[in-house]
């Protein structure tokens, strides 16, 4: 760990050593737009779930969970992660050091599992729809948000002591890394693909079975589309979202070998992983009609002016 710190007290030197540095004031600029556009599309994504009664759907309240994670990415994790990166850390065992990695790993956990908790409410949706409804109610859907948060709380919870120990037991301390990021990261990624392959499958089928068919209900056809339509969306939210965490993660698996590089790689690497939480307000809009229309009442002040909560966004 003394080669870590070394590494980010001197690129941090060389990049913030005074106040007039412009690459410096360029990076606080473009961290802080990030930020910005975080917080304010994870809260359009919020406020129009709980806003419209429309989108109280049981998929809607796990992209409710989902959103929250993503905020506090934006209010809490981009702060902290700017304060560390750009000026010098000069003890990692230090309280705000050590809040920024828990902070990570208990937002992450939490993002990971919401994203679970959606593949089995898509899995409901395309391969057993005669039961969904009675399967994926409201209550059920908010509680498995609920539990996502409650053990990635544990998580943080416990790993948090860690980064307290002294540097004689980094080694120790690395294992123990690498065994969470199994437990937290891959584990769940193996059930997200294997759920979606299951997924795409039926999807594909059902697709072939629709178009061959000639006399299928309309109400039926429309019913069917919006399911796949939602699952295409948010099968597109986990792919991009397991592409941006995969190379953190990954690092985490080589910390025993003490590399100078892992080390100069892995801030740039969380950097990358938390810029995710901006892109998924955008997928909603671009993907979900909606959505759209929520998010252009919102910010033209129409919910201000007269009652739409009841209004259909279709």
């Amino acid at each position: 760990m003394e080669l870590f710190n070394v590494t980010v007290n001197t690129m941090s030197f060389l990049l913030c050593d005074s106040q007039e540095n412009k690459l410096c004031v360029l990076l606080y600029v473009v961290l802080s737009s990030f930020m910005l556009i975080t917080i304010c599309g994870n809260l359009l994504v919020i406020i129009s779930i709980i806003y419209f009664r429309y989108l109280h759907t049981p998929t809607n309240y796990l992209i409710l969970s989902l959103a929250v994670a993503d905020l506090l990415i934006g209010a809490l994790i981009f702060p902290l992660s700017m304060t560390v990166s750009l000026k010098p850390c000069i003890n990692t065992h230090s309280l705000l050091c050590n809040l920024r990695s828990t902070l990570d790993i208990t937002i992450g956990v939490s993002s990971l599992l919401n994203l679970c908790c959606i593949s089995v409410d898509r899995y409901y949706a395309v391969c057993h729809p005669l039961i969904y409804k009675t399967k994926m109610t409201d209550c059920v859907a908010m509680k498995m948000g609920l539990g996502s948060w409650a053990v990635a709380i544990l998580c943080g919870i416990f790993v948090f002591p860690m980064f307290f120990i002294p540097d004689e037991c980094d080694t120790s301390c690395a294992f123990a890394l690498i065994a969470a990021s199994v437990v937290a990261y891959y584990i769940p990624t193996i059930v997200l693909l294997s759920m979606y392959t299951k997924i795409l499958v039926v999807a594909l089928r059902q697709a072939r079975s629709i178009h061959n068919t000639t006399s299928q209900n309309t109400k039926s056809k429309a019913v069917s589309n919006k399911e796949r339509k939602a699952t295409k969306t948010l099968t597109m939210v986990i792919g991009i979202f397991l592409i941006f965490w995969v190379p953190l993660f990954l690092s985490y698996s080589f910390f025993p070998l003490d590399s100078f590089i892992l080390y100069v790689l892995l801030e740039p690497f969380n950097w990358f992983s938390i810029s995710n939480s901006m892109l998924n307000p955008f997928i909603y809009a671009f993907f979900y009609t909606w959505f759209r229309r929520a998010f252009k009442m919102i910010i033209s002040g129409k919910i201000f002016q007269s009652d739409v909560t009841n209004i259909k966004l279709h």
